[in-house]
Parts: structure tokens; sequence; C-alpha cells
């Protein structure tokens, strides 16, 4: 998008927050823009960088937009500490071993389709071609 933006042009996006992540990179682009000629409108917060109060409104909504997802980044650190405290446990589920024995057995017998080892012991396709390719390595 940067390379096609041309003098005299007018770059409008729906918010602020979709041009940048900081204060700093959303100040950085804004002089990007001002050094090709390019204006600015956002149309959820209303700005036109064209003027001066414009680049300041931009620059104090930007800087609350910073704080924002930095408050949303805090909170849900927060929650994952104390979900952890009271025991929670995040991610995959572990696959019973003695089911993976199992269906590496019977694929290793050649006497079964990958599709009815799946359907004997309730392991995904993938999770069998993954303790498969594992065991040849």
């Amino acid at each position: 998008m940067k390379a096609d933006l041309q003098e005299g042009d007018t770059l409008v996006c729906e918010s602020i927050s979709r041009i940048g992540r900081s204060l700093g990179d959303l100040l950085q682009f804004l002089e990007f823009l001002q050094s090709k000629g390019v204006a600015f409108v956002s149309l959820k917060e209303d700005i036109d960088i064209s003027s001066s109060s414009g680049k300041l409104v931009f620059a104090i909504i930007s800087a609350l937009a910073q704080y924002e997802r930095e408050m949303i980044h805090t909170r849900c650190e927060e929650g994952r500490r104390l979900a952890l405290e009271r025991g929670v446990k995040f991610g995959r589920k572990p696959v019973d071993r003695t089911l993976i024995d199992k269906a590496i057995k019977l694929y290793s017998s050649g006497q079964f389709t990958v599709a009815e080892i799946t359907n004997m012991t309730g392991i995904k396709r993938s999770t069998l071609y993954n303790y498969v390719s594992k065991l040849r390595a």
C-alpha cells in the first residue's frame, strides 16, 4: 500500500488503530504520509491531519490507543497468572500413550487402513501420522 501512495492522495482508514501498534509506529507513519504529500483521514475518530489541530488529536488518540492495548495485554497476563494459580492447564490435552502404541501396532501390521485405525482408537489421522513419522526418523 505504501508504495502505491502518491502526492495528492488521501488515505482513508476505518480507525487509526488499524495503521500501527504503538504511538511511535503511528507517528512514524504520519511523518511518512506527510513527506509523500498524502492526506490522512480516519473515519472512526473523525481526524483529518491536514490541520494542526488534527495532528494534535491524532497524537492524543494514538497515545490512548497504545495505552488501551497495553492495558488489555496486562489484564490478559493477569488472568493467565490467576488461572495457573487455580490449577488451570493450558494447551492440548495429552493423548493416551496406550492408544498411540495400539494405533502404531495396528498401522505397522499393515492389516488395517488409517481410517479403520482412527475409528478403533479415536486418535486423529494427523496424530497417527506424526507418531509414525517420528518412529521412521
